[in-house]
């Protein structure tokens, strides 16, 4: 067993690493690659094993010896990942290939000492907590990366406080807006998803034992004491058996999707902005294999794969959810490739929209040219609203009507075109529509929104 599960295979090794690297190339990020490697894994797994040997032994479960030459041999262990792989298909879990070649192992060293190898544990123990220790790891450089993000957004916002520039309402102008507000309502939601997503993280930093059916009894009295000790050294808290309770992985999973849909609004906003109809932002972006000109919103791309990825992955794991009895068949072999992604594209979505807000290049003046593109029928709203005072909702509005049909009739600005259609009204007073069409002058609360959004509270 061990010479089949030890050391790498050599060429074949590094040919299939390079496959999925090139496969999952768009959906990870270097640190996180690196977090669900073969070695991270089986590293964390061991991980377990280390901390059950020296709290069984602390209280008092295991002799002292046995669990020196345990850590000794988890410690110097070199298994194939490969090898482990392919004989965790025949038993449904890679724990149990990993503990005989632990075990192995040990019995080399010490025939009796191999007898409390996972002593008290059984097989969902170690991929449970192996895998909340990745899920620990996983969570700082996507936390860099979002903060990241966060300051690059309220940066952005703040530059461009007084820039304005077209709203659009489905996908048609609508009325005058600041490239500030519409960068702090990008970063609302990403700062409230994140919230939830780093409390639902939290949450799921607890420990996995319970053994056989989840009442701990092959540890007798010790049981407690044995969590206790090991959660302290892995970094957990202890918690009681969740073979089958997977709520806080399923509020972690929801909680991923939520924030990456939020991200990908941004994403999605800066691509239709980067249209060389509008050509009003532009991230760094990409070139093309064939067309010299082009500068592609590559950045955004890899969000808005993420988002498209997402809610499959997340439907996915909330199906898995419901696990039979006291361990479940199926759905706990379902979870590892579940999570390892939706977590790998959280984080890829979160670095490559910082790269792009970090670099996103912004013109006021494309923002000038298309608000007067539209010869000021984007003021409409604003017209009927100076008019009602004077003449009547209704009245209002038709006028604004014939003013709207003689612009774009005679291709001239809504303003001139308003002032035909209002002159032989008498009750107007004089002046009223001058500035109809000075977009500052209909801003409303856009600075107070924005301001407001950007300092909510961070613990929402």
């Amino acid at each position: 067993m061990r010479d089949r599960l030890s050391r790498e295979k050599g060429e074949g090794r590094r040919e299939n690493s390079l496959s999925s690297s090139l496969i999952d190339c768009l959906a990870t990020t270097d640190a996180l690659a690196e977090v669900f490697s073969d070695a991270s894994v089986m590293r964390a797994m061991l991980d377990f094993e280390v901390a059950l040997a020296r709290a069984s032994w602390v209280a008092g479960a295991i002799p002292m010896n046995a669990a020196a030459i345990i850590v000794e041999a988890s410690a110097t262990a070199a298994f194939d990942a490969q090898a482990i792989a392919r004989a965790a298909r025949a038993e449904a879990t890679p724990s149990i290939p990993l503990v005989k070649a632990l075990r192995d192992l040990v019995l080399q060293k010490d025939v009796a000492s191999a007898t409390y190898v996972h002593w008290g544990a059984t097989s969902q123990d170690v991929t449970d907590t192996s895998l909340i220790l990745l899920l620990k790891r996983a969570r700082k450089p996507i936390a860099i990366d979002h903060y990241r993000l966060e300051r690059a957004l309220h940066v952005l916002s703040g530059r461009h406080a007084d820039t304005i520039m077209m709203g659009r309402t489905l996908l048609q102008p609508a009325v005058p807006i600041t490239f500030g507000l519409k960068v702090a309502q990008w970063a609302a939601p990403i700062r409230r998803s994140w919230r939830r997503l780093e409390r639902a993280w939290r949450k799921t930093r607890v420990i996995q034992l319970g053994g056989a059916a989840g009442t701990r009894a092959a540890l007798g009295d010790n049981a407690t004491r044995v969590v206790t000790l090991m959660a302290k050294e892995l970094g957990l808290r202890p918690a009681a058996p969740w073979h089958t309770d997977r709520d806080r992985l399923g509020a972690l999973i929801s909680a991923c999707g939520l924030y990456v849909a939020s991200l990908a609004k941004v994403a999605r906003d800066v691509t239709l902005l980067m249209q060389a109809e509008i050509k009003e932002a532009a991230e760094p972006g990409g070139g093309s294999s064939t067309m010299p000109q082009k500068q592609n919103p590559s950045g955004c791309a890899v969000v808005l794969a993420a988002a498209a990825r997402l809610p499959g992955l997340v439907a996915s794991y909330l199906t898995a959810m419901t696990h039979e009895h006291e361990r479940g068949v199926g759905g706990i072999q379902a979870e590892w490739p579940i999570v390892s992604a939706v977590v790998q594209a959280t984080g890829a979505a979160a670095a490559a929209l910082a790269s792009v807000v970090e670099g996103l290049e912004v013109d006021p003046a494309r923002m000038q040219v298309n608000l007067e593109a539209t010869r000021g029928t984007i003021y409409a709203e604003r017209a009927a609203l100076l008019l009602a005072p004077a003449l009547g909702r209704d009245r209002a509005q038709e006028l604004v009507a014939d003013a709207l049909a003689l612009s774009r009739a005679n291709d001239i600005p809504f303003a001139s075109a308003l002032r035909s259609a209002t002159e032989g009204e008498r009750t107007l007073a004089p002046g009223l529509l001058d500035d109809v069409d000075r977009p500052e002058r209909y801003l409303g609360s856009a600075e107070a929104i924005r301001t407001q959004l950007l300092g909510e509270e961070r613990d929402e």
